[in-house]
């Protein structure tokens, strides 16, 4: 069998779900994570190897890399979310987090949690993704240079380095790992293959512990077969394991045989979102006007991609409503981008969705497993129950959302608005059960600000006042037992709602109780009318409400 019959690849979700859209932290230079391998190896027994625990990561990232508590529990929040976990682990968690009374409690149950230590070092450092410096806008460099980390950070400088995140990017992906497989190598060598700092002893030997560490990075198939399988079961293949430079003695590889075939074999992502452009499948609308979506680009994967790689993108959707509720889209990851006065109902069970450089554009979607990422929007507003929330770089958006985790605010926001969960339709409930999602604990009104934006600064967001809180009816008729908001509202928002539930029954009452004659209905029913189609025109909802008229038979499209 020759080399090139099988192929490697950086695997999707690490990057596309675990790599922050912000520049890291600067502790997370291989300086430091070469450090830190060594200290979680030599404390097994402490609970740091081969599964690393918050209590010892809490300990390594306050008091050696300095890191505050909020951001060292970011991010091993975020690895755990990458972790295949059931639904129904991920509800038992929920609950316990929910009967936490005190911050002791919930510190006391976090103890519990813990993560692969080699992936967990493996995720820290491909954090790096997203570092940039002017310089390397310049000049294309990967790495900003000394100078350049010794400067302040400037605010300006990191809304651009989130504008420009290379989570969506396949091709950055594989350039990442041809440029530090070197060092990705290292991070998963036990002690006594390393020498001095950057530098593995003749002949090191990588361990099969370390191959499986390695398949949280990559993946690949065979070419006569489209089976995926992690780096680990690829090289369990008698012929792979000779090209690999596998010795039957020691049960390990050879790094400079193992590092040398690694290159050769590393390729795009075939399932990427590069591939995908190419050559992925329309999807098509139930719910389209004639003409609209001739400037819009919509494409899946799902029909060929294994979980994990499943994508669907959807580009340009122009004064349009839009809605899907299919098989076709469960457990996607989905991009809509240049979305501009839309409205878009995804009512399925997703992986992660990202809604970039969208513009007067409304999204509700079913539960998120993971995240939902808004990047460079303006006036969008995103009605969401997920994992969690993460926005960058974006102005005058409005989000309603139901999630366990503290939304992140990056750098570059201005004038958010952050909102309870307010909708509902039948199969919510169950579609929140399949993907692990509860209705509690919801942190929705304590985000998380990570980058620029400091205590000192006037905060990018504002709490929804409950006096301009309304709920959302979505438009259609669907199958389902959910009839009212999961969880409820929260008091307060409950209460100005019923408030003006009222006052409605009020004006009702007053208008029965004015004995109009047959004329002066006529008149005033009329007049109301007149002024309801006024406030649709100025308030843009009537693009909305026509939008929702199925088109003529002959116009319409096959599902996709």
């Amino acid at each position: 069998m020759e080399q090139r019959s099988v192929s490697v690849w950086p695997r999707l979700e690490p990057f596309l779900l675990g790599v922050l859209p912000a520049a890291p932290p600067a502790k997370f230079s291989m300086h430091y994570l070469r450090k830190m391998a060594a200290y979680v190896r030599a404390r097994t027994r402490e609970g740091c190897f081969p599964r690393l625990h918050w209590p010892l990561w809490r300990h390594i990232a306050c008091g050696k890399l300095q890191l505050p508590e909020d951001t060292a529990w970011l991010y091993f929040e975020t690895c755990d979310l990458l972790a295949p976990r059931p639904p129904e682990e991920r509800l038992e968690w929920a609950e316990a987090v929910s009967q936490c009374g005190s911050v002791e409690e919930l510190d006391k149950l976090r103890y519990k949690l813990s993560v692969d230590t080699l992936q967990f070092l493996l995720f820290l450092y491909i954090q790096q993704l997203n570092r940039v410096s002017l310089r390397t806008s310049l000049i294309g460099e990967e790495w900003p240079s000394p100078r350049s980390r010794s400067r302040s950070p400037s605010p300006d400088r990191d809304a651009k380095t989130a504008a420009q995140n290379k989570n969506w990017d396949d091709q950055a992906h594989l350039s990442f790992i041809q440029t530090h497989l070197s060092d990705l190598l290292e991070l998963v060598l036990e002690p006594e293959q390393l020498g001095g700092p950057g530098q593995a002893v003749h002949d090191s030997q990588v361990s099969a512990e370390a191959l499986r560490g390695l398949s949280f990075l990559l993946e690949g198939s065979l070419s006569r077969g489209r089976a995926v399988h992690g780096l680990h079961e690829l090289l369990g293949w008698g012929p792979l394991q000779a090209q690999a430079g596998y010795s039957a003695l020691t049960h390990s590889f050879s790094l400079p045989r193992l590092q040398a075939w690694l290159r050769e074999s590393l390729t795009a992502n075939p399932f990427g979102t590069t591939a995908c452009l190419r050559s992925g499948k329309k999807l098509a609308w139930a719910q389209q006007v004639d003409g609209a979506m001739k400037r819009a680009k919509i494409a899946r994967n799902t029909h060929i991609a294994p979980p994990g790689s499943r994508v669907v993108l959807m580009s340009q959707v122009y004064r349009q409503t839009v809605a899907k509720d299919s098989e076709k889209l469960a457990g996607a990851n989905v991009k809509l981008h240049r979305c501009s006065e839309a409205y878009i109902y995804l009512l399925t069970p997703l992986r992660s969705v990202s809604v970039e450089k969208c513009r007067n554009t409304t999204v509700v979607l079913g539960p998120v497993q993971s995240t939902v990422h808004v990047q460079s929007c303006e006036d969008v507003c995103v009605v969401c129950v997920a994992g969690r929330l993460s926005v960058g770089a974006s102005s005058r958006c409005t989000f309603h959302a139901l999630t366990p985790t503290r939304p992140l605010l990056l750098p570059g926001n201005e004038a958010l608005t952050l909102a309870p969960f307010h909708t509902h339709y039948p199969s919510l409930e169950d579609h929140m059960a399949s993907v692990g999602l509860a209705v509690v604990p919801s942190s929705w009104d304590q985000p998380l600000l990570l980058g620029s934006e400091g205590p000192l600064g006037n905060p990018p967001y504002r709490l929804l006042p409950p006096s301009e809180f309304c709920p959302l009816v979505v438009p259609f008729e669907m199958e389902g037992d959910t009839t009212e908001i999961p969880g409820g509202l929260p008091p307060q928002y409950q209460k100005a709602l019923t408030a003006r539930e009222q006052r409605v029954q009020n004006w009702q009452r007053t208008v029965k109780e004015a004995k109009l004659n047959k004329e002066q209905r006529r008149q005033f029913q009329a007049l109301v009318e007149q002024k309801f189609h006024e406030w649709l025109l100025e308030s843009g909802h009537r693009q909305q409400l026509d939008s929702l008229i199925p088109a003529p038979p002959e116009t319409k499209q096959a599902a996709g």
